[in-house]
């Protein structure tokens, strides 16, 4: 029997505590798409605002919760930093004028784990880097409406780093539970004392997968833990390619004795929770139905939208939201 097998980065989800500043610098500054204006199905005060390519395609979007709340405090114990790829050192040298024109905070082009990498932050210090995929991973949809050239917007999410005062238990899950493989090592680049360890998803074929399908653990013992806040990370999603295997992963966790969420209907995919043993929050994620289920593909965002089971409270959730600029 073929193991299950997860296909890559599905989205990661961020806090904002200033939702309006936060879509004007996705779609301004990024040359994002807004492809979903909804609100956070387990606090219909919150809105989330789902970020992609031109069509919504999994392994493209970012998306937040509109929480006020301050600001994250750094350490291990969580999602410390989420790149988006480029297609090559053109595209960078592009984007490091960009950011410097628009005033930013950035660092140079550097190469990691033998990629250009250029990092950045957003306005609440979201961590955030472009990488070079040299055109790996799933092609995206370009968005006619962003102010970036289709050559060079953002094509996707890859790699996630998580930052774990140790391994070994997460190692275990990694490799033993979601079937990721351990493929190489590289230097911290915030302590090169200590190492960041790379596991690859996708089937074990011999090929390269390319960052779309990498999540890099750093091992940081010298950290406290985070404190969660705005410009933080609530939980990263990998992709999981339709019902069939989502059910999959249902039984094969409770085969481990997991605990999770259960299976949840999030209405443009389905979801299953469960956290590593270090306490960062994981999700699965079906690649179906997708952002066009109840909106038309050329007007994604543009309205909010609820899932049908809170259609019927509408006004009084629509009241309890604060308009965004």
């Amino acid at each position: 029997m073929t193991p299950l097998t997860l296909t890559g980065i599905h989205h990661l989800t961020a806090v904002s505590a200033n939702i309006s500043g936060n879509r004007h610098f996705y779609t301004g500054a990024l040359g994002l798409r807004l492809v979903k204006k909804t609100v956070n199905q387990d606090d219909v005060t919150a809105y989330h605002l789902f970020y992609a390519d031109g069509a919504g395609n999994p392994g493209t979007d970012l998306t937040f919760f509109d929480w006020p709340t301050p600001p994250e405090q750094r350490g291990n114990h969580t999602v410390t930093r989420t790149a988006l790829r480029v297609k090559d050192a053109a595209s960078l040298d592009y984007w490091q004028a960009r950011l410097r024109d628009l005033n930013v905070t950035h660092g140079e082009i550097v190469e990691r784990d033998g990629r250009p990498t250029l990092d950045f932050e957003d306005p609440e210090g979201q961590r955030l880097a472009l990488v070079a995929d040299g055109g790996a991973g799933y092609p995206p949809t370009p968005w006619t409406g962003s102010p970036v050239p289709a050559e060079h917007q953002l094509r996707g999410l890859g790699p996630i780093t998580m930052t774990v005062p140790s391994l070994r238990n997460t190692d275990v899950v990694l490799q033993k539970v979601l079937h990721m493989r351990p493929v190489r090592t590289y230097p911290d680049p915030t302590g090169p004392q200590h190492t960041v360890h790379v596991y690859e998803m996708g089937a074990d074929d011999g090929t390269p997968k390319g960052p779309h399908a990498e999540l890099h653990v750093a091992v940081r013992p010298d950290l406290p833990p985070a404190q969660p806040g705005a410009g933080g990370v609530h939980h990263v999603a990998f992709r999981t390619p339709n019902d069939t295997e989502y059910h999959a992963w249902t039984e094969h966790f409770s085969h481990f004795g997991l605990r999770t969420s259960g299976e949840v209907d999030r209405f443009w995919f389905r979801s299953l929770y469960f956290r590593e043993p270090n306490g960062i929050l994981y999700e699965i994620a079906t690649d179906g139905p997708g952002f066009a289920v109840d909106e038309d593909p050329a007007h994604l965002g543009e309205r909010l939208i609820l899932p049908p089971r809170f259609e019927s409270r509408r006004a009084a959730i629509e009241a309890g939201l604060k308009p965004i600029g």
